[in-house]
């Protein structure tokens, strides 16, 4: 299971992120963890899918590559000075591609664990959906966007990648 790895590491580049646009990390350095991230994401997915005999597999491959695209896409505009549109258009097509999947996921819950799971799928979907409106639809939400960013890095990704790599949830 490569959930906890994923996990860590979009707790990680969302926190950061957070803190990036609040102004406290300059746009340059931000670009390393999303590089990162990225590939951490892309790895688990590539890893996921090969030889995936069940569209469980191949179906969660393709959701967390929506999260390697937006860290890539973040790196290049930072490393490029482009305005964020086109990664807001694509956010507002990841949030809701995903907007469906958390309805899914929280109807279908067996557990704590799939519960969270679904609630996490529709923070994210608010959270892109906040990316579209700040940047590709210029609306004044930058310090709202940060901290529900920082927000969603420590409550979807970073502790609930630390309790499920040191196995306390189970």
């Amino acid at each position: 299971m490569l959930l906890p790895l994923s996990l860590l590491f979009v707790g990680a580049v969302l926190v950061l992120n957070g803190i990036w646009m609040t102004g406290r990390i300059d746009d340059r350095e931000i670009v390393l963890i999303n590089l990162v991230t990225a590939t951490v994401t892309a790895a688990v997915a590539v890893a996921t899918a090969i030889g995936a005999a069940e569209m469980a597999a191949v179906r969660s491959a393709a959701l967390t590559l929506l999260f390697t695209t937006t860290y890539l896409w973040v790196a290049y505009n930072r490393m490029t000075g482009a305005d964020g549109r086109g990664l807001g258009w694509f956010s507002l097509f990841v949030s809701l591609t995903v907007l469906p999947v958390a309805a899914q996921a929280v109807m279908a819950a067996e557990g704590p664990m799939s519960l969270w799971l679904g609630l996490n799928w529709a923070a994210w979907s608010g959270l892109w959906f906040m990316y579209f409106l700040l940047l590709a639809l210029g609306r004044p939400l930058l310090r709202v966007t940060a901290l529900a960013t920082l927000a969603s890095g420590v409550f979807t990704g970073w502790l609930p990648g630390l309790v499920l790599l040191n196995g306390w949830g189970s």
